[in-house]
C-alpha cells in the first residue's frame, strides 16, 4: 500500500530567495508540502544566475535546480495592497519562511507579534546570516563570508597551508537543512499541542555546528586545526593516494582494515611495525606511511586496485568527476539524478529522503515561470474575485 508524502496538505508561504531559504523549501516540497513562492516583481535574484539551459536567459539552471514544483506569485510587498494579500496568505498557510536580514519583515509591517495575531498557529521560520540576536544580527552574509567566519575555510585546503572555500555553498545548504528540520519539528509539536512556533536559524550557527571534531581537537591540543588536504585528522590511512594513473581514496578506518590493506598490498609486515601497529601510531607517522603506500599503489592502475581492495572489503573509491555521476548505476538505481518537467535533457539532484512505501516521482516537477501561479493562488486559496485580481494587476501590485 502506497501512502501520500508526509507533508501533503501543508501549505508553506515562501518569502526566500537565492539558496539557503529555497533549499529549505525544496526539501519541504520534496516531502509533499505545497510551496507558494512569493517573488518581487523582478523575481528571485537567482533567476538571473547562469548557466542558462539552451542559452535561454529565462531558464536559469541555478534557479531550476532548487525551485521545481513550487508555485510562483509575483507581488510588490511595499504597497499596502500587496501587504494585505500577504496577510491573507499568512492566515491561510501553515508555515511562513523568509531569509531576509532581521528587521526587514518588521519594516514591511509584519512584526513577529502581528504575524502571530494574523495566524496564532503558524510556524514562522527565518534563516539569516547571524540570527535575530547578537551584535552582528543586522550584517549581510553570503556563504563565503560564513565559511570564513565559522573557521570552515581555515581547515579546508592543502597540507601546505593553502586555504580554499568548500566546493559547494555548504553554509547555505546546511542552513536550508536545519531550517527544514526546525519546521518539521514544529509541525510535529503543533500536532500534539496545537500551537505555532517562531524559529530563528543563523547561517553562522549552522556552519559552526558542523565543524565536527575540529572544536574538540583545538581544546585538547591547544592548537588551531589547519588544512589537511584529503587526510582525516585522527584516522590513518584515510585519504587519497597515488596509483599508477590517478588518485584513489582509501579509508582503512580501523586496525582490522589496516591489516587487510597491508595484505592486499603485499606488505603484511607493516601491520606489526610499531610505527603503524595502532591508529594513534599511524596518525603520528602518517607522512611516512603515506610515502610507503604511495610507492606500492603506484605500481598498478586505479582499476586494478579498486578490484583488489573491494575483494578484500576495504573501503575505497575512484575520485569521480561530476560527469562520472551521470554514469553511476548506484545513483541511477536510487533515482538521484532526475529530469525536470518539460526539460527532459536537463537533470537535477533527486530527493535523498526515501520512504519505502511512497513511489519515487519520475521527474522533479516544473520550475515556475515568474508569477505563473498568481491568479491560481489568489483565486483558489484566498477566494479573490476576478475584479479584485484585475485591480491588483492594474495598480502594479501583481506582476
Amino acid at each position: 500500500m502506497a501512502f501520500e508524502k508526509p507533508l501533503t496538505g501543508i501549505r508553506v508561504l515562501d518569502l526566500t530567495r537565492v539558496l539557503a531559504g529555497p533549499y529549505c523549501t525544496m526539501i519541504l516540497r520534496n516531502l509533499g508540502a505545497e510551496i507558494i513562492k512569493i517573488e518581487a516583481p523582478s523575481g528571485d535574484d537567482s533567476r538571473g544566475f547562469g548557466p542558462f539551459i539552451d542559452g535561454d536567459l529565462q531558464k536559469s539552471a541555478y534557479f531550476y535546480s532548487i525551485n521545481c514544483g513550487k508555485k510562483s506569485l509575483a507581488m510588490d510587498l511595499k504597497q499596502d495592497q500587496g501587504k494585505q494579500v500577504l496577510a491573507d496568505l499568512i492566515k491561510a498557510s501553515h508555515v511562513l519562511v523568509d531569509n531576509f536580514r532581521p528587521g526587514t519583515m518588521a519594516r514591511l509591517g509584519f512584526t513577529d507579534e502581528r504575524i502571530k495575531q494574523i495566524n496564532p498557529e503558524i510556524i514562522y521560520a527565518t534563516a539569516s546570516g547571524f540570527g535575530y540576536s547578537g551584535p552582528d544580527q543586522e550584517k549581510a552574509a553570503y556563504d563565503s563570508i560564513i565559511q570564513a567566519l565559522s573557521g570552515l575555510i581555515s581547515i579546508t585546503g592543502t597540507e601546505s597551508g593553502e586555504t580554499v572555500r568548500v566546493g559547494t555553498s555548504i553554509s547555505d545548504i546546511i542552513t536550508g537543512c536545519f531550517t527544514a528540520i526546525g519546521i518539521v519539528s514544529a509541525l510535529f509539536r503543533g500536532e500534539i499541542y496545537g500551537k505555532g512556533a517562531r524559529i530563528d536559524i543563523s547561517m553562522l550557527d549552522c556552519a559552526v555546528s558542523v565543524l565536527e571534531n575540529a572544536i574538540a581537537r583545538f581544546q585538547v591540543s591547544g592548537e588551531a586545526p589547519k588544512p589537511l588536504g584529503s587526510r582525516h585528522p585522527s584516522i590513518t590511512p584515510f585519504e587519497t593516494f597515488k596509483a599508477k594513473d590517478a588518485d584513489i581514496m582509501i579509508a582503512a578506518g580501523n586496525d582490522k582494515l589496516f591489516v587487510a590493506l597491508c595484505d592486499t598490498l603485499g606488505r603484511a609486515e607493516l601491520a606489526s611495525d610499531p610505527h603503524f601497529s595502532d591508529n594513534l601510531s599511524r596518525t603520528e607517522n602518517c607522512r611516512i606511511l603515506r610515502d610507503i603506500l604511495n610507492k606500492e599503489l603506484g605500481t598498478q592502475t586505479v582499476a586494478v586496485w579498486l578490484d583488489r581492495l573491494n575483494q578484500a572489503k576495504i573501503p575505497c573509491a575512484k575520485i569521480n568527476t561530476v560527469e562520472d555521476l551521470f554514469q553511476s548505476e548506484q545513483l541511477k538505481s536510487r533515482n538521484m539524478l532526475i529530469p525536470i518537467e518539460g526539460e527532459d535533457h536537463f537533470k537535477i539532484a533527486g530527493n535523498p529522503i526515501k520512504f519505502i512505501d511512497i513511489p519515487e516521482a519520475g521527474n522533479a516537477g516544473k520550475p515556475p515561470v515568474l508569477g505563473e501561479h498568481t491568479r491560481e493562488v489568489l483565486t483558489d486559496i484566498l477566494g479573490y474575485s476576478s475584479d479584485v485580481i484585475e485591480k491588483l494587476y492594474g495598480s502594479q501590485v501583481l506582476k
